[in-house]
């Protein structure tokens, strides 16, 4: 991910010197199992752990690591070269009956949980935010559309309930994604356990809350992260939702809600009165990339025999890219919806632009319900004047009053154009959030 879009915590866990941290936690964890099962001395590993805490793997360590690799053309003997290197004698029993993949995948995974763990907390404040919008326009009226064309009143605050029961799936889906990646494993080349006890992995995933995986070839199965990314995929639908609806919301013609505009920002080079929803365009850009990302994860789950490395230059990118942009594009959400600048009265203009039209459920149901009219006619009716009110800019209310057809009187025309009606159950939508 480019600098731009890189929140300082993604930065910092996908930097070099973080990776190779991870893969000598892996190498650590996997010794102290081994010390247990006599396969390497418990002096070597005590002492490794208080070579590794008093030294730890910094930048220099990163920059040495790329020096090496540079001739080996291998990533994990460059590691282990600069280990023996930095900590000396004892770094010998580092990757003892260990193959590559046993170590980078494992990592992989620790890597992808604290990233699924930072969006989590990413997720967590955006949906509060909902919580807190929803409940600050409750009972803001506003008028529902469907295909774009205004349909029925609702209450702004019904939006961001729904944004917030979104979430609520998204966060289960990452959660689950989340565990199904916990997973060691520790099983040598081509996955036998030839040159290492399977009781390692087992000690190494039970030291971590974690699973041993239960049989692998060389390689972790890549449906795992594919489910990843594809919960960051669902999750991205759900930031594009929310980003789409404030853009509409924002267009010169509706004009109900808009971004926040910053003293000094400008949003044109060229026209001085511009106001862009640039932001929500910036997220919806980043819902694209998720999508994108998981294509690219589905086709790394097909790998030929025990091992290839097909997926690994496309897992370089795509996994430190899908959660760096997860973060950024819910950070970035968060504080449009946070600063929202919402225009009530607008609304409530723009459900009475129309003329009455959005109440005509209401008096079709009257005409059923009071007047014992069939559906069918009492639906002619109404949409007749409906049309006539599109056509002339009447109002649909003083349409109806004057057809000597209409059975209803003022007192029953009054009610049901009575928009408190239409928002009656609001407050029972909210109670099964506990609102």
């Amino acid at each position: 991910m480019i600098e731009r879009y890189l929140t300082p915590e993604m930065k910092t866990l996908w930097s070099e010197a973080s990776k190779y941290r991870a893969w000598l936690r892996v190498e650590l964890a996997a010794m102290d199992a081994q010390a247990d099962q006599g396969e390497v001395p418990r002096e070597a590993h005590t002492a490794l752990l208080e070579q590794t805490g008093a030294d730890p793997i910094d930048d220099a360590f990163a920059a040495r690591v790329a020096e090496i690799e540079a001739v080996t053309r291998h990533d994990i003997v460059a590691f282990t070269r600069a280990l023996s290197e930095r900590y000396g004698e004892e770094a010998r029993f580092i990757h003892h009956g260990l193959t590559s993949t046993d170590v980078v995948d494992t990592a992989q995974n620790l890597l992808l949980g604290e990233a699924l763990t930072l969006i989590l907390a990413d997720l967590d404040a955006l949906r509060e935010v909902c919580r807190v919008q929803a409940l600050a326009y409750k009972h803001t009226p506003t008028v529902g559309r469907t295909h774009g064309i205004h349909a029925e009143p609702m209450t702004f605050g019904l939006k961001f309930l729904n944004w917030m029961a979104a979430l609520d799936r998204d966060l289960e889906r990452l959660t689950a994604a989340r565990k199904r990646i916990q997973v060691v494993m520790l099983s040598g080349s081509v996955g036998t356990y030839a040159h290492v006890s399977p009781q390692v992995e087992v000690e190494v995933a039970r030291a971590w809350g974690w699973k041993a995986a239960p049989v692998t070839n060389q390689t972790l199965a890549r449906d795992r992260h594919a489910e990843v990314l594809a919960a960051l995929a669902i999750f991205g639908t759900t930031l594009e939702k929310i980003s789409v609806e404030i853009r509409h919301l924002q267009r010169s013609e509706v004009r109900e809600a808009m971004e926040p505009f910053g003293k000094g920002q400008t949003g044109s080079s060229s026209m001085p009165h511009k106001k862009n929803p640039i932001l929500t365009e910036n997220v919806t850009g980043f819902a694209r990339l998720l999508r994108g990302f998981l294509t690219t994860g589905l086709e790394n789950v097909a790998l030929w025999h025990e091992r290839d490395i097909s997926h690994s230059s496309a897992e370089r990118v795509i996994l430190p890219d899908a959660t760096a942009a997860a973060s950024y594009a819910t950070r970035r959400l968060t504080g449009v919806l946070r600063d929202l600048v919402v225009f009530p009265e607008r609304m409530l203009k723009n459900m009475n632009d129309l003329g009455g039209l959005v109440f005509s459920q209401r008096v079709l149901h009257a005409l059923i319900d009071e007047k014992g009219m069939t559906r069918e006619t009492a639906y002619d009716l109404v949409q007749r004047h409906a049309l006539k009110s599109w056509e002339t800019g009447e109002g649909l209310r003083d349409l109806l009053a004057a057809d000597p057809e209409m059975p209803l009187n003022a007192a029953e025309l009054d009610e049901a154009f009575d928009l408190a009606w239409y928002l009656r159950h609001v407050d029972d939508i909210y109670a099964r959030f506990g609102m």
